[in-house]
Parts: structure tokens; sequence; C-alpha cells
């Protein structure tokens, strides 16, 4: 428990929400990197694709999204991530091409959970 709570930012409550098509484990004031969002650096995001929500002694799971909660968050701006090297080699016909890719990601700072307007 102790070890959860120094992770995410002291808060007991989490959720799993869907950015991109991949999933994150977050909690308030936690600061995470996702794919490219169209949001201007200190914007606020609003994400209502929620899986799960869990931590406070109650769980709320989504079939598959839970309705009426959303996550809100600011945008901290964009970063690159790390090179990755794309390197093709083909033996015996001199074939070799060497090519690198940087990702863009958007820093956010996910600020609260909301499980629902009537909550």
């Amino acid at each position: 428990m102790l070890e959860f709570l120094l992770l995410y930012g002291g808060k007991n409550i989490y959720a799993i929400i869907e950015i991109g098509g991949k999933q994150y484990k977050v909690a308030p004031e936690q600061i995470i990197e996702v794919e490219r969002l169209d949001v201007p650096k200190g914007g606020i995001v609003e994400l209502d694709k929620v899986l799960f929500i869990g931590g406070d002694g109650k769980t709320l799971v989504g079939n598959p999204i839970i309705d009426g909660a959303k996550v809100m968050a600011t945008s901290l701006g964009e970063a690159k991530g790390e090179k990755v090297i794309v390197f093709k080699y083909k033996s015996k016909v001199r074939y070799r091409r060497k090519t690198g890719h940087r990702q863009t990601y958007t820093k956010i700072l996910v600020n609260e959970i909301i499980k629902s307007e009537g909550e």
C-alpha cells in the first residue's frame, strides 16, 4: 500500500484509461507520456475513455467504458522520445539501409479522476 501511495502521488484512487489505442494506469498528480495530442501547452485535456476505477474500496468496471467517468489532465507540452534505428540488410547482395525515427509524445499531468456526475 505504501509503495502505491509513493508511486501514484499520495492519492488512494487510480484509473485505467485508453489514449491512442494504448492503456495507461493513472492516478492524480501523476505525469505520463502519451501519443501526440493536438493540445497546446497548458491546455486542459478531458479523457473520457475510462475503463476501470479502483483503489478506494469501491471498484468500477466498464463495459467497455464507464459512462460519465472522465479524467481531467493538463498538457505539459510535447517531447521527443528515444531514437530508434531501423537497419535493413540482405546478405550476399550488398543491400543496406539505415534510417532512424523519433516519436513525438505529449506529457500530461493528471489533475483528477471523476467517477460520474452523480457521485
